[in-house]
């Protein structure tokens, strides 16, 4: 699964690789500023990329999503499946009106010791090239401008397997799109089956990330700094 990630360059950086693919206004204000975020947690506004009626928009919207028939039966989900999303009870009435893109520089994952699972060490993946990553998302949100949030609005970010060659087969990685196609995932003349195929297609393939050992302190959500991203040099496994 995908339960922390990083997004901390200047959103304009984001911004400019979605825009040569997609050439529409952004609407809104955006802040100048790095948004200078290295241990994003669920439950946290984060900074969502998605259409409107009348251009782009960059917003904060919570990470964790429920439709309001399922509120308080169980915790919101922050992952989807690639592979079942689109027919989901949970998530087929946002599918079309929904996709979002979550800009991110990278992610954590945590490898367990085969002999001893309570020992786990995380790792920050990124890709080679060094450029922005696009998570293919989900979510209900306000349209329209800077509107007050609704009960109920919040993200998911969208997951597939891991294949061989990740750090463990096993586990679930987020659906990374490049520019061309994030900007074609959040274009709402899409068709819904023509983005489904593209969400089960065209996701980045495991020769384009790198990946390298970084301090515990990842898994403290009350640490953020720079400082997590950093490989060490003497990793627990």
């Amino acid at each position: 699964m995908c339960g922390r990630f990083a997004q901390y360059r200047i959103a304009y950086e984001y911004l400019d690789k979605i825009a040569m693919q997609l050439p529409l206004p952004l609407r809104g204000s955006v802040n100048p500023e790095p948004i200078g975020r290295y241990n994003v947690c669920p439950q946290s506004l984060v900074q969502l990329l998605h259409q409107d009626d009348d251009g782009l928009r960059m917003e904060p919207v919570k990470w964790g999503f429920a439709p309001l028939w399922a509120q308080g039966k169980r915790p919101p989900a922050i992952n989807a499946r690639v592979e079942t999303a689109a027919t989901s009870k949970f998530f087929r009435d946002i599918w079309q009106t929904g996709r979002a893109i979550v800009p991110a520089d990278g992610w954590y994952e945590w490898k367990k010791d085969a002999a001893n699972p309570k020992i786990k060490q995380p790792y920050y993946i990124t890709l080679r090239s060094g450029e922005p990553m696009f998570f293919a998302a989900l979510g209900r949100f306000q349209r329209g401008g800077w509107l007050e949030p609704r009960d109920g609005d919040g993200f998911v970010v969208i997951t597939s397997s891991s294949a061989a060659g990740m750090l463990d087969i096993h586990d679930r990685r987020p659906l990374v799109l490049s520019p061309e196609y994030a900007a074609q995932w959040i274009d709402l003349q899409l068709p819904a089956h023509e983005a489904e195929e593209l969400a089960l297609e065209h996701g980045l393939c495991v020769e384009e990330f790198e990946w390298h050992p970084v301090g515990k302190e990842v898994g403290n959500v009350r640490n953020d700094g720079p400082e997590l991203i950093g490989r060490i040099t003497h990793p627990l496994l």
